[in-house]
């Protein structure tokens, strides 16, 4: 897309709705992408999420292959992988294998949550040597497998995440509060904060801030905020809204001091029994920047302004696909409009 103060860009969680199968969400996750790579957005990401009857990105490697195949020129990733769960090598063999098949075209967004229920997680760990690293020396070592740059004294010096792609995979950290930006700040990497996760804007304000005053100029080139926001489009400010207002976060706050969000009360109420904890879910309206085209754009460029975001995620949640499409459309179609005028 044309510059217009921040470049555009959607992340998908192949939701299914009603009686919908997984093999239907896919197929919708695959015609947005084409469409999306018609309708010039920049990026298209695709989530990670286990044990969900709800959303069925549970392998963004294997999507992501699938997507690259389809599609000719937009940039392809996850947002993210969750790499508490995987060894560095295997992700950076994954990544380097889709950058090798489509070199320039893949980014690499890395989760720091677990990415579903207590059971799942147990069940993606259950075997792992590494299980207890930290999740900040996992993606030291997954950027050193990722430029073939481990030292002299790493046990595995000498090691090859292989193929070497000639541009391996762009790398980025997600996150939903400031601890995580300071996380990225230090790693001098760039920075996507999920406000549709989390819902609340002054914690976006401070994670964005701590990011950009933390950010270590000798790790990375320079500073970028990307902002992952609910956004729903529809050809009239009534419409989005009524839209907009189906749309809740779920958080369960568990007695360990945990906050996680979910996808609906049911899940809330599952992961807190898996837990064992004792906890408290709490559910409220959404977040979302809605309206017209004109009307969701103006609101955009108000939180670019404020934020000083490189990039924006646009999430769209609504039940019909046929929508969701449509409003993906509107806001594409009014962005380029106003990139032209520019």
């Amino acid at each position: 897309m044309a510059n217009l103060a921040f470049k555009l860009s959607i992340l998908d969680q192949s939701p299914v709705n009603e009686s919908e199968t997984a093999t239907d969400a896919f197929h919708h996750t695959i015609e947005l992408a084409r469409k999306a790579e018609e309708w010039d957005y920049h990026r298209f990401w695709v989530a990670e999420h286990h044990g969900s009857n709800q959303v069925m990105g549970s392998s963004p490697e294997v999507l992501i292959s699938h997507l690259l195949a389809k599609t000719d020129r937009i940039r392809v990733g996850s947002g993210g992988v969750m790499l508490q769960h995987y060894s560095p090598y295997k992700v950076a063999e994954n990544f380097n294998v889709l950058a090798s098949l489509a070199p320039g075209r893949v980014d690499l967004g890395i989760g720091r949550g677990p990415g579903g229920l207590p059971q799942s997680t147990k069940a993606l760990q259950w075997d792992a040597a590494n299980g207890t690293m930290p999740l900040s020396e996992k993606v030291t070592e997954l950027q050193r497998f990722l430029h073939n740059r481990l030292g002299k004294d790493h046990p595995f010096h000498g090691l090859k995440a292989s193929p070497l792609a000639p541009q391996p995979p762009d790398l980025f950290l997600l996150g939903t509060n400031a601890s995580s930006g300071e996380f990225a700040a230090q790693l001098g990497l760039p920075y996507v904060f999920a406000l549709f996760l989390h819902n609340d804007e002054d914690v976006m304000f401070q994670a964005v801030q701590t990011y950009r005053d933390r950010f270590d100029f000798e790790a990375g080139n320079r500073p970028q905020a990307m902002l992952a926001l609910p956004v729903i489009v529809a050809d009239t400010d009534e419409e989005a809204a009524c839209y907009a207002s189906r749309v809740k976060v779920v958080r369960i706050h568990l007695e360990s001091g945990r906050t996680l969000t979910v996808g609906n009360l049911e899940s809330g109420e599952e992961f807190g029994r898996q837990s064992g904890e004792k906890y408290e879910i709490d559910v409220s309206d959404a977040n979302v920047v809605h309206g017209c085209p004109k009307t969701a754009l103006d609101k955009l460029l108000a939180i670019q302004s404020v934020y000083q975001a490189d990039e924006i995620f646009a999430v769209t949640a609504i039940d019909s696909f046929q929508k969701r499409l449509r409003s993906y459309q509107l806001l594409a179609n009014i962005y380029n409009k106003a990139a032209e005028l520019r």
